[in-house]
């Protein structure tokens, strides 16, 4: 597949540094091995290489993945890491065509996974209250070129949402009992929440105020993910992991008896 002028793409040299670009034939981009003319990228394959101006610097061109994306975005929060995104999507039950409100755009990271999830038939509804974080949010969801796919809102999560009848919920507030009213009325018969909180106590409170309001099969865990050095007669564990992020939390609306 040839590299096209307005893609993004990712140059990585043999020692792992790497930089995510967008290719334009009149550009040129400043590394530490020296300048490539990204005009000189036009048209090579993936999986080429192309030089620095003093040909001492390598970088292969590789198309970028939703975690390069997730990971590269310009940060005004802290962002939700592709090893927690990867499960809510799963346990979000995300599949083509899913709509999903998003409660707390934060700088997008999250909103990247979830918009690649739901393919190009499905929707994501993306609130935040602040608006400095939304803009920042949508150029890093552009910047993924899955802006399509994404509508961003400006609002505080208790006053409710305009979507109905969603296929999930992820909530990612410091209270997120505040949004669950307004997400049960948006939700499906069936549908499913999602919640990140950073304490026990968050989770704890979440959860039985979800009890309470219905839901069932309420799981809760923290995902630890610790790298491997892979070497010949030496391999063993990275001298650091990534270790807490969050606690997440799921569950699954049923019909109530009662109207809310």
């Amino acid at each position: 597949m040839a590299v096209k002028e307005g893609e993004r793409i990712l140059l990585v040299d043999p020692d792992g540094k790497n930089f995510l670009i967008r290719v334009e034939k009149d550009k040129e981009i400043s590394t530490h091995r020296g300048v490539i003319n990204l005009g000189n990228v036009v048209g090579k394959e993936y999986g080429d290489f192309a030089l620095t101006h003093n040909e001492r610097g390598k970088f292969y061109i590789i198309k970028p993945s939703v975690n390069d994306f997730m990971m590269k975005v310009k940060r005004k929060t802290q962002i939700i890491y592709p090893k927690d995104a990867a499960l809510i999507v799963m346990w979000l039950g995300l599949e083509e065509g899913s709509r999903v409100i998003e409660i707390g755009s934060g700088s997008g990271s999250l909103t990247i996974a979830l918009a690649n999830a739901v393919g190009e038939r499905g929707k994501i509804y993306s609130y935040e209250r602040r608006k400095d974080f939304m803009e920042n949010a949508i150029k890093n969801v552009e910047n993924s070129g899955l802006i399509d796919r994404v509508e961003f809102k400006v609002r505080e999560a208790h006053e409710g949402f305009d979507e109905k009848e969603v296929d999930a919920v992820f909530i990612d507030l410091p209270s997120p009992w505040d949004a669950l009213d307004p997400a049960v009325k948006a939700l499906r018969g069936g549908g499913r929440l999602g919640v990140l909180s950073p304490t026990c106590n968050q989770i704890e409170t979440m959860a039985v105020k979800m009890e309470e309001r219905g839901f069932i099969e309420i799981s809760s865990f923290e995902l630890l993910v610790r790298y491997m050095l892979p070497r010949k007669g030496m391999t063993r564990p990275f001298e650091r992991m990534v270790g807490h992020t969050g606690y997440l939390l799921f569950g699954i609306k049923i019909n109530p008896e009662f109207d809310l």
